[in-house]
């Protein structure tokens, strides 16, 4: 593996000790105790002991920073520049349903903006690094963006409201869209992941909306460092913070931005 700096080697051991509960839990489904969170959105006991983990490692490795997490929302921490933004399991209806396609997701967010960021699967044990002006990887090797010019052979991936989610239509009149001029779309149910696919080339865009800090914190910096762009659906320049997001390689970004945007 390429050479990690000390702060990317603390969020990578943080994500693979968390990891470990998780795949256990992912072995033994039938005996996981789940509660009801919003409609249809799980939260599972792992996903509260991964937090509990993570939560541990990154306090004690930098005690004067905060958090913004999933679960325990924001803890504000002495040092007010640095702040980790986590989300223990994204993608937990595939967890629970046995399908691995998870994800821990730890972003450092420095002055509001991503400074490094790891997304881990502990089922494929595919790790996702990337360190602001250190460019991104995947285990140890460098990631780059596809360079697909024309949206026609271009796949998209995005995220779809569940059953109690607005913007259902919404979001059926975009894929109607996107499937008229692309090569199809791929609904992988972690945002996440999706980001990090497209950071690897896998995926050339990916879009959604109603997404919060730590759904995507980590991604938009993987991308980024790849050397892809990323926005809000609009066009602004949060799209960490302001609920939707657009990533995709350099050629095809304003086109695609355009083309969701209707």
């Amino acid at each position: 593996m390429p050479h990690a700096s000390p702060l990317v080697t603390v969020m990578i051991n943080a994500a693979r000790k968390a990891a470990r509960g998780l795949s256990r839990d992912f072995g033994e489904l039938e005996g996981l105790a789940t509660t009801r969170k919003g409609a249809a959105d799980f939260v599972t006991a792992a996903d509260h002991r991964a937090e509990q983990v993570l939560f541990e490692e990154l306090s004690k490795a930098r005690p004067k920073y905060g958090f913004l997490m999933e679960e325990r929302g924001e803890i504000v921490g002495a040092d007010n520049s640095n702040r980790w933004v986590v989300d223990p399991l994204d993608g937990t209806t595939n967890f629970l349903h046995g399908l691995p396609q998870f994800a821990i997701s730890i972003c450092l967010e420095r002055d509001r903006q991503p400074q490094a960021g790891v997304i881990y699967n502990p089922a494929s044990d595919e790790l996702f690094w990337a360190e602001k002006g250190e460019g991104a990887w995947l285990n140890d090797k460098r990631l780059r963006v596809s360079s697909r010019k024309t949206l026609e052979e271009c796949l998209f991936a995005t995220g779809l409201p569940f059953k109690g989610r607005p913007g259902r239509e919404r979001s059926l009149k975009e894929i109607d869209r996107v499937l008229g001029e692309t090569a199809g779309i791929r609904r992988y149910g972690s945002a996440a992941l999706d980001l990090a696919f497209v950071a690897a080339g896998r995926f050339d865009a990916y879009w959604e909306r109603d997404l919060n800090p730590w759904d995507v914190g980590a991604g938009v910096l993987l991308v980024r460092e790849a050397g892809g762009h990323v926005s809000e659906i609009e066009g602004g320049p949060r799209p960490m913070h302001a609920g939707s997001i657009i990533a995709a390689n350099a050629e095809i970004f304003e086109k695609a931005k355009a083309l969701i945007a209707g």
